[in-house]
């Protein structure tokens, strides 16, 4: 664990270094475009079900957040414009880097969900919380459109909740039997081949 925190420190802040100037124009493009600021902080349940604030950088209108928790692909007026080309190229994750050089997140690890649905999980579930969550992990390699998938149903929480978010505990449970430094890079390369468009299985 050691060795992984060790490399979650070293990777993380040498993103934030390359990402710095980048992360200026977006958060610049971000503030022009609608009125907020450019980040959005949100509450997420971590490690040992220790609440954190995840950071990302805002692709909603202004208190968009208190209409609900979910984000269901086009069809949310929520979204700003430039909100949806940073959700769909995922760059709008960007700004978890500082939260992985915080030791609040790993570079792998299953993704941290708010409270509301938290609570909702069994015994069983709840010993994701027993490690870091991650920026990446199967289940986001799996749900890549997540948005998308929600929106053809009528009720997208429901779906979330019966569906989706059962299937990404089993893969986050999954990860947890057999986590090591191969299943890791493994990950981590499935998502940057997920993220420039080439099919994995």
């Amino acid at each position: 664990m050691m060795a992984k925190r060790f490399f979650d420190i070293i990777f993380s802040l040498l993103a934030i270094l390359i990402l710095f100037v980048p992360g200026i124009i977006i958060a610049f493009l971000i503030i022009i475009t609608s009125k907020g600021s450019a980040f959005y902080r949100q509450e997420r349940v971590g490690r040992n079900g220790k609440s954190f604030g995840i950071l990302k950088f805002r692709t909603m209108y202004k208190n968009s957040d208190r209409k609900g928790l979910l984000t269901v692909g086009k069809k949310d007026p929520r979204i700003t414009r430039i909100g949806y080309f940073l959700r769909r190229s995922k760059m709008d994750e960007l700004p978890q880097f500082l939260n992985i050089f915080a030791g609040d997140m790993s570079f792998v690890g299953p993704r941290p969900e708010v409270k509301k649905y938290v609570e909702l999980y069994s015994e069983e579930q709840r010993l994701i919380l027993s490690i870091r969550p991650g920026l990446t992990d199967y289940a986001s390699i799996r749900y890549f459109d997540e948005n998308t998938i929600l929106a053809q149903y009528d009720d997208p929480e429901k779906a979330y909740i019966e569906k989706v978010m059962p299937d990404k505990l089993k893969l986050n449970l999954e990860y947890i039997r057999k986590m090591n430094v191969v299943t890791d890079m493994g990950i981590l390369l499935k998502t940057f081949l997920k993220l420039i468009g080439i099919r994995i299985k």
